[in-house]
């Protein structure tokens, strides 16, 4: 056994992966123009972080975002058929669309904050 006393880096960490999570490893190390794996998982390690997306605030814009065009369809059907907009329905837009802006703006600014 050899002596890791004069290494560099003398502790070694170990871990086991799947032959899918494996080909995902070896994809990103491609792309990040590398094939030294021990750098790649390293930097990864003490470099890298995890992203949770999984956000109420996404979610709740998505569902802005479906009333939005919900009633631009509304307001299209009504035009082609009566040739009139109400400017209420318009406002709505106006409204949802301002609340989507602000909801962004929040999502951005907490991500800015995990750097």
């Amino acid at each position: 056994m050899s002596d890791n006393r004069n290494r560099l880096r003398p502790k070694q960490i170990k871990f086991f992966v799947n032959d899918k999570e494996y080909e995902l490893i070896r994809k990103k190390m491609a792309q990040m123009g590398t094939d030294n794996m021990s750098a790649y998982l390293r930097k990864m390690a003490i470099d890298g972080y995890v992203v949770n997306l999984d956000m109420p605030e996404l979610r709740e814009l998505t569902s802005k975002m479906k009333r939005i065009s919900n009633s631009e369809n509304q307001i299209a059907k009504q035009l082609n058929t009566t040739g009139n907009i109400y400017e209420a329905d318009i406002e709505e837009i106006k409204r949802n669309q301002e609340e989507i802006y602000e909801g962004i703006k929040k999502i951005l600014l907490s991500l800015s904050h995990l750097k």
